[in-house]
Protein backbone atom coordinates (compact mmCIF):
# COMPACT_ATOMS: atom_id res chain seq x y z
CA UNK A 1 0.00 0.00 0.00
CA UNK A 2 1.32 3.05 -1.06
CA UNK A 3 1.74 5.75 2.17
CA UNK A 4 0.22 9.04 2.28
CA UNK A 5 3.00 11.99 1.65
CA UNK A 6 2.27 13.10 4.37
CA UNK A 7 3.51 10.17 6.40
CA UNK A 8 6.21 8.70 4.06
CA UNK A 9 7.80 12.02 4.65
CA UNK A 10 7.68 11.63 8.85
CA UNK A 11 9.34 8.00 7.95
CA UNK A 12 12.21 9.73 5.60
CA UNK A 13 12.69 12.25 8.48
CA UNK A 14 13.30 9.84 11.10
CA UNK A 15 13.84 6.22 9.96
CA UNK A 16 14.62 3.23 12.42
CA UNK A 17 13.31 6.05 14.85
CA UNK A 18 16.08 8.07 15.45
CA UNK A 19 16.20 11.73 14.28
CA UNK A 20 18.78 13.29 12.29
CA UNK A 21 21.22 14.79 14.52
CA UNK A 22 21.34 17.84 11.85
CA UNK A 23 17.66 18.13 12.43
CA UNK A 24 16.92 17.95 16.23
CA UNK A 25 19.64 20.89 16.23
CA UNK A 26 17.64 22.68 13.76
CA UNK A 27 14.61 22.20 16.09
CA UNK A 28 16.46 23.18 19.45
CA UNK A 29 19.81 24.56 18.96
CA UNK A 30 20.02 25.42 22.75
CA UNK A 31 19.30 21.54 23.28
CA UNK A 32 15.99 22.26 24.57
CA UNK A 33 12.68 22.22 22.39
CA UNK A 34 11.16 25.50 23.40
CA UNK A 35 7.30 25.92 22.61
CA UNK A 36 5.50 29.33 22.96
CA UNK A 37 2.48 28.77 23.81
CA UNK A 38 -0.18 31.40 24.26
CA UNK A 39 -2.83 31.41 26.67
CA UNK A 40 -4.58 34.45 25.96
CA UNK A 41 -6.27 32.69 23.44
CA UNK A 42 -8.31 29.46 25.67
CA UNK A 43 -9.57 27.27 22.94
CA UNK A 44 -5.67 26.72 21.79
CA UNK A 45 -4.38 26.63 26.08
CA UNK A 46 -5.59 26.97 29.53
CA UNK A 47 -4.28 26.89 32.67
CA UNK A 48 -6.17 25.15 35.83
CA UNK A 49 -7.36 27.92 38.07
CA UNK A 50 -6.23 25.37 41.29
CA UNK A 51 -2.92 23.61 40.23
CA UNK A 52 -1.84 25.60 37.77
CA UNK A 53 -1.21 23.01 35.17
CA UNK A 54 -0.53 24.05 31.75
CA UNK A 55 -3.19 22.23 29.02
CA UNK A 56 -4.63 22.44 25.75
CA UNK A 57 -4.37 21.47 22.21
CA UNK A 58 -1.18 23.27 21.86
CA UNK A 59 1.01 22.10 25.08
CA UNK A 60 -0.45 18.50 24.00
CA UNK A 61 0.82 19.44 20.28
CA UNK A 62 4.46 20.67 21.66
CA UNK A 63 4.77 17.70 23.97
CA UNK A 64 4.21 15.13 21.24
CA UNK A 65 6.74 17.17 18.85
CA UNK A 66 9.16 16.53 22.05
CA UNK A 67 8.28 13.36 22.33
CA UNK A 68 9.49 12.22 18.84
CA UNK A 69 12.47 14.36 18.83
CA UNK A 70 13.69 13.02 21.99
CA UNK A 71 13.74 16.89 23.09
CA UNK A 72 13.26 17.66 26.27
CA UNK A 73 10.21 20.87 26.00
CA UNK A 74 10.07 23.91 27.82
CA UNK A 75 6.69 25.51 27.80
CA UNK A 76 7.29 29.65 27.32
CA UNK A 77 4.07 30.59 28.70
CA UNK A 78 2.52 34.46 26.89
CA UNK A 79 -0.77 36.45 27.13
CA UNK A 80 -1.28 37.69 23.72
CA UNK A 81 -0.37 36.29 20.16
CA UNK A 82 1.52 40.04 19.10
CA UNK A 83 4.06 39.17 22.14
CA UNK A 84 4.99 36.07 20.52
CA UNK A 85 5.35 37.11 17.36
CA UNK A 86 7.54 40.32 18.83
CA UNK A 87 10.04 37.24 20.65
CA UNK A 88 10.49 35.76 17.81
CA UNK A 89 13.00 38.48 17.04
CA UNK A 90 15.31 37.93 19.47
CA UNK A 91 14.82 33.84 19.53
CA UNK A 92 13.58 33.03 22.70
CA UNK A 93 11.50 30.33 21.32
CA UNK A 94 12.08 27.32 18.65
CA UNK A 95 7.82 26.68 17.97
CA UNK A 96 4.98 28.70 18.16
CA UNK A 97 1.29 28.45 17.66
CA UNK A 98 -0.25 31.30 15.82
CA UNK A 99 -3.03 32.56 13.77
CA UNK A 100 -1.45 32.62 10.61
CA UNK A 101 -1.33 36.27 8.80
CA UNK A 102 0.77 37.62 6.13
CA UNK A 103 2.67 40.36 7.96
CA UNK A 104 3.41 37.41 10.67
CA UNK A 105 4.92 35.50 7.78
CA UNK A 106 7.83 37.52 6.63
CA UNK A 107 9.69 36.49 10.41
CA UNK A 108 7.76 32.98 10.49
CA UNK A 109 7.11 30.29 8.51
CA UNK A 110 3.78 28.56 8.95
CA UNK A 111 2.60 24.84 8.43
CA UNK A 112 -1.14 24.42 7.28
CA UNK A 113 -3.68 24.85 10.09
CA UNK A 114 -4.59 22.30 12.24
CA UNK A 115 -7.66 24.18 14.15
CA UNK A 116 -10.34 26.98 12.61
CA UNK A 117 -11.70 29.11 14.91
CA UNK A 118 -14.06 32.14 13.99
CA UNK A 119 -13.38 36.14 14.67
CA UNK A 120 -16.63 37.94 15.49
CA UNK A 121 -17.79 40.54 17.38
CA UNK A 122 -20.08 41.22 20.76
CA UNK A 123 -21.80 44.48 21.62
CA UNK A 124 -24.69 45.75 23.92
CA UNK A 125 -27.50 43.93 23.98
CA UNK A 126 -29.50 47.09 22.64
CA UNK A 127 -27.20 47.48 20.38
CA UNK A 128 -29.07 49.03 16.83
CA UNK A 129 -25.51 46.68 14.94
CA UNK A 130 -27.59 43.96 14.11
CA UNK A 131 -25.03 41.73 11.80
CA UNK A 132 -20.92 41.47 11.00
CA UNK A 133 -21.77 44.25 8.30
CA UNK A 134 -23.64 46.80 10.24
CA UNK A 135 -20.27 47.39 12.29
CA UNK A 136 -17.85 48.75 9.76
CA UNK A 137 -19.71 52.05 10.07
CA UNK A 138 -18.28 55.68 10.99
CA UNK A 139 -18.35 56.32 14.42
CA UNK A 140 -18.16 52.54 15.54
CA UNK A 141 -15.03 51.92 17.83
CA UNK A 142 -14.25 48.23 18.02
CA UNK A 143 -12.10 47.42 20.95
CA UNK A 144 -9.64 44.51 19.79
CA UNK A 145 -6.68 43.54 21.32
CA UNK A 146 -3.04 44.82 19.91
CA UNK A 147 -1.44 42.38 17.08
CA UNK A 148 -4.03 40.00 17.42
CA UNK A 149 -4.91 37.86 14.05
CA UNK A 150 -7.87 39.85 14.35
CA UNK A 151 -6.37 43.11 14.58
CA UNK A 152 -4.09 42.78 11.70
CA UNK A 153 -7.24 41.31 9.42
CA UNK A 154 -9.42 43.88 10.55
CA UNK A 155 -6.50 46.54 10.07
CA UNK A 156 -6.61 45.82 6.07
CA UNK A 157 -10.38 45.29 6.17
CA UNK A 158 -12.31 48.20 7.85
CA UNK A 159 -12.90 51.03 5.92
CA UNK A 160 -15.18 53.34 8.13
CA UNK A 161 -15.01 51.76 12.10
CA UNK A 162 -11.74 52.65 14.45
CA UNK A 163 -10.02 49.98 15.90
CA UNK A 164 -9.22 50.90 19.65
CA UNK A 165 -6.31 48.79 20.91
CA UNK A 166 -5.46 46.93 24.40
CA UNK A 167 -2.75 45.23 24.97
CA UNK A 168 -4.15 41.40 25.29
CA UNK A 169 -7.44 40.34 24.02
CA UNK A 170 -8.88 40.00 27.87
CA UNK A 171 -8.10 43.53 28.24
CA UNK A 172 -9.81 44.64 25.04
CA UNK A 173 -12.76 42.95 26.84
CA UNK A 174 -12.01 45.01 29.69
CA UNK A 175 -11.71 48.26 27.54
CA UNK A 176 -15.42 47.56 25.38
CA UNK A 177 -16.73 47.68 29.04
CA UNK A 178 -15.12 50.64 30.43
CA UNK A 179 -15.06 52.75 27.70
CA UNK A 180 -18.62 51.89 26.82
CA UNK A 181 -17.23 51.13 23.13
CA UNK A 182 -19.52 49.99 20.26
CA UNK A 183 -17.95 46.53 19.60
CA UNK A 184 -15.22 44.61 20.74
CA UNK A 185 -13.29 41.69 18.59
CA UNK A 186 -12.48 38.68 19.45
CA UNK A 187 -12.29 34.64 19.31
CA UNK A 188 -15.96 33.48 19.36
CA UNK A 189 -15.35 30.97 22.14
CA UNK A 190 -14.03 33.39 24.81
CA UNK A 191 -16.92 35.99 23.65
CA UNK A 192 -19.64 33.49 24.07
CA UNK A 193 -18.33 32.79 27.89
CA UNK A 194 -18.11 36.87 28.37
CA UNK A 195 -21.74 36.81 27.38
CA UNK A 196 -22.99 34.46 29.03
CA UNK A 197 -21.49 36.38 32.61
CA UNK A 198 -22.71 39.88 31.44
CA UNK A 199 -26.57 39.85 30.37
CA UNK A 200 -25.89 43.22 28.85
CA UNK A 201 -24.29 41.64 25.77
CA UNK A 202 -24.70 39.60 23.27
CA UNK A 203 -22.53 37.86 20.62
CA UNK A 204 -23.24 38.68 16.80
CA UNK A 205 -24.80 35.70 14.86
CA UNK A 206 -21.31 34.75 12.37
CA UNK A 207 -17.94 35.74 11.49
CA UNK A 208 -15.52 38.53 9.69
CA UNK A 209 -13.01 36.04 9.73
CA UNK A 210 -12.30 32.61 9.89
CA UNK A 211 -9.13 32.16 12.25
CA UNK A 212 -6.58 29.40 11.03
CA UNK A 213 -4.30 28.34 13.86
CA UNK A 214 -1.13 26.52 12.96
CA UNK A 215 2.38 25.46 13.71
CA UNK A 216 5.05 28.09 13.01
CA UNK A 217 9.32 27.68 13.28
CA UNK A 218 11.56 31.11 12.67
CA UNK A 219 12.42 32.11 9.30
CA UNK A 220 15.41 30.13 8.28
CA UNK A 221 14.91 26.58 10.46
CA UNK A 222 14.17 25.03 7.05
CA UNK A 223 15.02 21.71 7.66
CA UNK A 224 12.25 22.38 11.15
CA UNK A 225 10.02 23.59 9.10
CA UNK A 226 9.53 20.58 6.45
CA UNK A 227 9.01 18.56 9.48
CA UNK A 228 6.27 20.37 11.23
CA UNK A 229 4.03 20.53 7.88
CA UNK A 230 3.70 16.88 7.40
CA UNK A 231 3.60 16.60 11.29
CA UNK A 232 1.16 18.39 11.39
CA UNK A 233 -0.77 16.84 8.92
CA UNK A 234 0.14 13.36 10.86
CA UNK A 235 -1.95 14.94 14.13
CA UNK A 236 -5.08 16.05 12.04
CA UNK A 237 -5.67 12.98 10.49
CA UNK A 238 -4.84 10.29 13.51
CA UNK A 239 -7.51 11.71 15.77
CA UNK A 240 -4.60 13.52 18.04
CA UNK A 241 -6.59 17.53 17.32
CA UNK A 242 -9.52 16.27 17.96
CA UNK A 243 -9.12 13.96 20.88
CA UNK A 244 -7.16 17.33 22.44
CA UNK A 245 -9.59 19.72 22.07
CA UNK A 246 -12.09 17.73 23.64
CA UNK A 247 -10.17 17.03 26.93
CA UNK A 248 -9.70 20.08 26.83
CA UNK A 249 -13.10 20.91 26.51
CA UNK A 250 -12.84 23.07 23.36
CA UNK A 251 -16.21 20.96 21.24
CA UNK A 252 -16.97 24.34 19.51
CA UNK A 253 -13.07 24.14 17.64
CA UNK A 254 -12.84 22.61 14.33
CA UNK A 255 -10.04 20.61 13.01
CA UNK A 256 -8.83 22.38 10.11
CA UNK A 257 -9.42 19.77 7.29
CA UNK A 258 -6.37 18.00 5.00
CA UNK A 259 -3.46 20.25 3.80
CA UNK A 260 -3.90 19.92 -0.57
CA UNK A 261 -0.14 21.05 -1.16
CA UNK A 262 1.59 18.64 1.61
Amino acid sequence: MKLPVWLALVEACSAGGNLRPDLAKDFAPTGRLRAAINFGNPVLAQRDPTTGEQRGVSVDLARELGRRLALPVELIAYDAAGKVVEAVRTGTWDIAFLAVDPERAAEITFTAPYVVIEGTYAVPVDSPLRSIEDVDRDGVRIAVGAKSAYDLYLTRTLKHARLVRAATSAAAIELFQREQLEAVAGVKQPLVQFAKSVPRVRVMDGRFMAIEQAMGTPRGREGAATYLGPFVEEMKASGFVASSLERSGQRDAAVAPPSRTR
